[in-house]
């Protein structure tokens, strides 16, 4: 059972680094989950033998529920700043997950092309307003997933760490 376990937590990291780039998956509570089972399971104990404590589990707990409130944040932040509106933001995200299909490149061309196509059309903005507004939602998605990223990486290192 103890092997099962630490397959299932290392599974979760991984998607938890997945999940931190599509948006149809929640990246660092996945990866949060990893530690969850092992801490539960008893099977978290680092290269020292010590095993996985509360502080950790509950830290690591903050982390991932902060990051995914600024996730949501962020973009509708700089979207606004740089005269967006919310169809940049709805656009950015549509372009995703149409870009989801075309590649890393292509969510990240779809996303830009979506917060501008959208701001452009529904939001009645200019040209050079729609730009600025897609600029800024990009902006917001590319540090949004990128603090998301950085998480469920630094989960799986964690979860690493606890299966030495």
């Amino acid at each position: 059972m103890d092997i099962v376990i630490s397959i299932l937590a290392v599974l979760a990291g991984i998607i938890g680094i997945v999940g931190s780039i599509l948006p149809a998956l929640p990246g660092a509570p996945i990866g949060w989950v990893g530690m969850l089972l092992l801490y539960i399971w008893g099977n978290g104990t680092n290269a020292s033998g010590d095993p996985m404590s509360t502080r950790t589990l509950i830290i690591w707990g903050v982390v991932v529920a902060v990051v995914s409130v600024i996730d949501y944040i962020v973009p509708m932040y700089f979207t606004k700043v740089t005269g967006g509106s919310k169809y940049a933001e709805r656009g950015a995200m549509a372009g995703l997950i149409i870009g989801i299909f075309l590649t890393p490149v292509g969510m990240i061309l779809g996303s830009f092309l979506g917060a501008f196509l959208s701001e452009l059309y529904w939001g009645r903005n200019t040209a050079v307003g729609a730009l600025k507004a897609a600029a800024g939602s990009f902006l917001g998605f590319i540090l949004g997933t990128g603090l998301k990223t950085i998480v469920a990486v630094c989960l799986l290192w964690q979860i690493f760490v606890y299966l030495t």
